[in-house]
C-alpha cells in the first residue's frame, strides 16, 4: 500500500505541475493571438517607430545569406544542437546536449515598399526546415544523410539543425526602430547641451525659472528634457535615410518570426490555445483523480490499522 500512496503522490504532483504549465502556455498563446490580430500590417518604408507587424521576403539581395554551421546549406538564420549518447551504470542510454548555438546576425526583409533589418536575438523563430541526423564525430562531416531509428542505434552523436531559408516570405512582429537611433539621439542631445552651456546668458534666459542667476537641479532636468526633445525633432526632420531594424520589444510584447502570413499565424496561436486548454482540463481531471485515489488509500490504511488494534 505504501508503494501505491507514493505512486499517486508522484502522479498528483506531476499532473499538477503539468496543469500549471499548460495553463501558462494557454495564456501565452492567447496573448500572442491578440497581438497578431490587433497589430495591423504596415509597409516597411512608411511604418512608424514602435511595435509593428511586417511581412516580406528574407535576404533577397543575398548579402546576408549565411552557411549553416552543420550542413553548410544557405540560410539567413540558424540554430543547432549537438547531443552525445551517454550510457549509465545500468546500461540505460540517453542523449546529453554537448553543444548548441543560435545565429545573431541581422538579415534583411524586403516588401514592395522598402527594406529593413531583422535582429533575431530573443525572437521566437518558426524555422522553414528542421533536420535531425546522426554521426560518430562531434561535428558532422556532411549534411543530413541518415534518418530513422537504425541510424540512432548505430551512432554516438545526434545533430539537430533549424534554418530559415533565404527568399522565404516571413511575418515578423517586433519593435521597429531606426538603426543606432538611441546612440545617435544621445550624441545629439549631448551636443545640444554642450552648445547651450557655452552660452550661459541665453541658457539662464530660457531655463532660470526663479531668476536667481543659476540653474538648479530641477531646472537642469528641464534643460535635459528640452535638449532631448529638440534632438528628436531634428532626427524626425532629417532627410538622411535611416535603415530601420525590427528587434526584441523593450516592453515585453511577443517577438515572432515565422514563414506564415498574418492569418496563418493567428490561426496557429488559436489552435495552440485550444490544444493547451484541452490538455489543461485533462491534466486537471488526472490531478483530481489522483487526489481521490490518495483519499481512498488513506481510508483503507486507517481501516486496516483499526482492525489490527482489535
Amino acid at each position: 500500500m505504501f508503494d501505491g500512496v507514493r505512486f499517486y503522490w508522484a502522479l498528483c504532483a506531476c499532473s499538477a505541475l503539468a496543469t500549471g504549465f499548460a495553463v501558462y502556455r494557454l495564456f501565452a498563446s492567447l496573448t500572442r493571438d491578440r497581438f497578431v490580430t490587433d497589430t495591423p500590417l504596415v509597409r516597411i518604408r512608411s511604418a512608424a517607430q514602435g511595435y509593428a507587424r511586417i511581412e516580406g521576403r528574407a535576404g533577397v539581395d543575398g548579402a546576408e545569406v549565411l552557411a549553416a554551421p552543420l550542413s553548410g546549406r544557405p540560410c539567413v538564420w540558424w540554430d543547432y544542437k549537438i547531443a552525445v549518447k551517454e550510457t549509465d551504470s545500468r546500461g540505460n542510454t540517453s542523449w546529453e546536449v554537448c553543444e548548441r548555438a543560435t545565429s545573431v546576425a541581422p538579415f534583411s526583409l524586403s516588401d514592395s515598399d522598402g527594406t529593413c533589418l531583422i535582429g533575431p536575438v530573443g525572437a521566437e523563430v518558426t524555422p522553414t526546415s528542421t533536420d535531425t541526423w546522426y554521426g560518430d564525430s562531434q561535428r558532422p562531416v556532411a549534411g543530413p544523410p541518415q534518418l530513422g531509428f537504425i541510424a540512432e542505434l548505430d551512432h554516438t552523436y545526434r545533430y539537430t539543425e533549424r534554418l530559415l531559408a533565404p527568399g522565404v516570405r516571413l511575418s515578423v512582429l517586433g519593435e521597429l526602430r531606426s538603426h543606432a537611433e538611441e546612440r545617435e539621439l544621445d550624441e545629439d542631445t549631448r551636443t545640444l547641451l554642450d552648445s547651450w552651456k557655452a552660452d550661459q546668458p541665453q541658457l539662464l534666459a530660457r531655463f532660470d525659472a526663479d531668476r536667481n542667476g543659476r540653474i538648479d537641479a530641477q531646472e537642469w532636468e528641464t534643460v535635459r528634457a528640452a535638449a532631448a526633445a529638440q534632438a528628436q525633432k531634428q532626427a524626425d526632420n532629417s532627410r538622411i535615410q535611416r535603415t530601420s531594424v525590427v528587434a526584441q520589444p523593450t516592453h515585453g510584447q511577443p517577438f515572432l518570426i515565422a514563414p506564415l502570413d498574418g492569418a496563418q499565424l493567428a490561426h496557429r496561436e488559436r489552435r495552440n490555445a485550444w490544444l493547451f486548454l484541452v490538455g489543461a482540463v485533462l491534466l486537471l481531471v488526472l490531478t483530481v483523480w489522483s487526489i481521490d485515489k490518495l483519499r481512498v488509500l488513506e481510508h483503507a490504511a486507517l481501516a486496516a490499522s483499526g482492525s489490527a488494534s482489535y
